[in-house]
């Protein structure tokens, strides 16, 4: 099957194509002709497998069809996701689908400049992505309106529930028209995450190509138990059979991110850190050079654990094990993405 039989405008899948994208996965294959049917869409699948597409394509083609702008500050279709890598990481990929079309795909994140957003948000925008906080911030100013909104998604929805968004959610869900479309996807389907599409979508599609909380099948998963005291030099030691080789590493706390980038960085490493303390630009610059190559070893906490699309990650080491057992599958997941092998340590 091909994204021309799922029903997809020629524009998308000529954008898809030049991006070297030509089938889709399974998840694409099942939500895409439910979303561009207008149905409620409720999507379980593995991270890495391609659901911001599921989404996203379906949301522009109904955009695209409609050919009008909107009005100064609306908005026509808002993405919900719970941090701000994810969030750009969402906007990057929507751009991407829609350069060169009249379409404007917007961003809204904390750690940026808020009045950079208030005035980018004047001229009303097509798609925007926003991190819940963020969103609420400007909705007080009354620098964005969602009374004109079709499409309500919520992306990695069971971890905004973990990180507390769910009062956010009620406040922002009432402020879009009831006869809209809502899609709700993500990873894991914990019982309160289900109690929440009840709340929020109208007799979802429920679409699901993986048990939840099934890690992808080409990461190959080792465990070893070490003393606390010893786990720093057992990680060098590993991390020194492949230097060459992008790096994860997850630990559980900022402080303790930060001191395992020092003890990595005097041992020769090039190695970043990126943690809620840090500011956003911080952040962006560490993942860029990550992503380049420059830094071979990034050290995060689970700020990094959904979001994060690198395909040449090809180890992620589990320094400390999340508090929430379902980040295991999802830290796990940053690695063997786009059909690629991957390997999982954990201490």
């Amino acid at each position: 099957m091909t994204f021309e039989d799922l029903g997809l405008r020629p524009r998308l899948v000529r954008k898809l194509t030049e991006q070297g994208i030509s089938q889709p996965t399974p998840i694409q294959m099942q939500a895409i002709p439910h979303a561009l049917s207008g149905r409620d869409v409720m999507g379980i699948a593995q991270t890495g497998t391609g659901k911001t597409a599921a989404y996203g394509l379906p949301m522009a083609h109904n955009l695209l069809q409609a050919g009008s702008k909107p009005d100064p500050k609306t908005v026509r279709g808002l993405t919900l996701a719970p941090t701000r890598e994810l969030a750009k990481q969402i906007a990057d990929n929507i751009d991407a689908y829609v350069r060169g079309s009249h379409l404007k795909v917007g961003l809204v994140v904390g750690g940026a400049s808020i009045n950079a957003q208030v005035n980018r948000l004047q001229k009303g925008t097509d798609l925007l992505v926003a991190t819940p906080g963020r969103l609420i911030d400007l909705l007080e100013r009354k620098a964005v309106r969602l009374d004109a909104a079709r499409y309500l998604v919520l992306d990695e929805a069971d971890q905004m529930l973990d990180m507390g968004f769910i009062h956010a959610l009620r406040r922002i869900a009432p402020l879009l028209p009831k006869e809209r479309q809502t899609m709700l996807f993500s990873a894991t389907m914990p019982k309160l995450m289900a109690d929440l599409s009840k709340a929020y979508l109208n007799d979802p599609i429920r679409v699901e190509v993986s048990p939840p909380g099934k890690p992808a099948d080409k990461v190959s998963q080792a465990l070893h138990f070490v003393e606390q005291a010893g786990k720093t030099e057992l990680l060098i030691e590993h991390l020194d059979a492949h230097r060459e080789e992008l790096a994860l590493v997850f630990t559980r706390t900022k402080h303790g991110a930060d001191r395992l980038m020092k003890s990595l960085d005097r041992e020769g490493f090039a190695v970043g850190a990126i943690h809620g303390n840090k500011s956003q630009g911080q952040r962006e610059r560490a993942i860029r050079a990550f992503k380049t190559g420059e830094l071979k070893t990034l050290v995060a906490t689970d700020v990094a654990a959904r979001g994060l699309d690198i395909p040449g990650v090809r180890h992620v080491y589990n320094f400390d094990l999340p508090n929430v057992p379902e980040n295991y599958v999802h830290r796990i997941g940053r690695t063997a993405r786009a059909g690629r092998d991957g390997r999982a340590v954990t201490y």
